[in-house]
């Protein structure tokens, strides 16, 4: 499992230093938010060709992981 979140990869040079998949200007919260709009796997798979099974496997860890996280700092109100 660990060997996924080799795909998440953090450059200050790629998409503002967010996390991003294989050092791509694709992030993570791109493709969590398109599984969230109820999209499936094979369809993100057609739609970004350049994407891998891994890495939305990779992405769904990366989530796991930060929000397994002991120190939760709320966000602020949509206004």
């Amino acid at each position: 499992m660990e060997n996924l979140l080799s795909r998440v990869t953090l450059n200050p040079s790629v998409s503002q230093g967010k996390p991003t998949l294989r050092n791509m200007r694709f992030t993570v919260a791109q493709l969590l938010e398109l599984l969230a709009a109820g999209m499936t796997n094979q369809e993100i798979l057609t739609d970004y060709p350049y994407l891998e099974e891994a890495d939305i496997q990779a992405a769904l860890l990366y989530a796991a992981h930060i929000a397994n996280a002991r120190t939760i700092i709320p966000l602020p109100l949509a206004s």
